[in-house]
């Protein structure tokens, strides 16, 4: 390869990489577009399912914190208030303004009795907002709800 083409290449080169550096960090400044809920929005719970069939509260033995791979519990109700048993529960989130998800696979990885459910494997990598997501499907039928996480 001749020096000339050599040089064009790496030019090339260094110009879609400053291109795709300068997007992610237009991203981070600026976010993916996605609306910071109010504060009021943000916590634990109790929330309410989206369509209202049941009510989730998170349950940390410790305050949530970044980098470290923690467990939670999960107390879910329905729309009656009465324990959910035999959930099946998915779990997902990330951060809406990063356009990530979460670095981890989190599970419920047990049923504690009384509409409790352990749920382990979770992290978060870095402060910020995070969405915890549940897809609960139990006798009420399939619905989401969501957690507002400021860590």
């Amino acid at each position: 390869m001749k020096t000339s083409q050599y040089h064009t290449l790496a030019g090339l080169a260094a110009i879609v990489f400053s291109v795709a550096a300068c997007g992610h960090a237009a991203m981070m400044a600026d976010g993916s577009g996605a609306t910071r809920p109010a504060a009021g929005e943000f916590g634990y719970g109790p929330r309410v399912s989206a369509d209202r069939r049941y009510i989730a509260t998170l349950q940390p033995q410790q305050a949530l914190r970044t980098r470290q791979l923690q467990s939670m519990r999960v107390s879910i109700v329905d729309a009656r208030g009465q324990a959910v048993e035999g959930a099946n529960i998915l779990v997902d989130g990330g951060m809406p303004q990063h356009g990530h998800g979460l670095p981890t696979k989190p599970r419920v990885t047990k049923y504690l009795g009384d509409g409790m459910y352990q749920v382990e494997g979770v992290r978060f990598n870095m402060g910020g907002w995070w969405e915890f997501k549940l897809a609960i499907n139990a006798v009420a039928g399939a619905d989401t709800v969501t957690f507002n996480l400021d860590l």
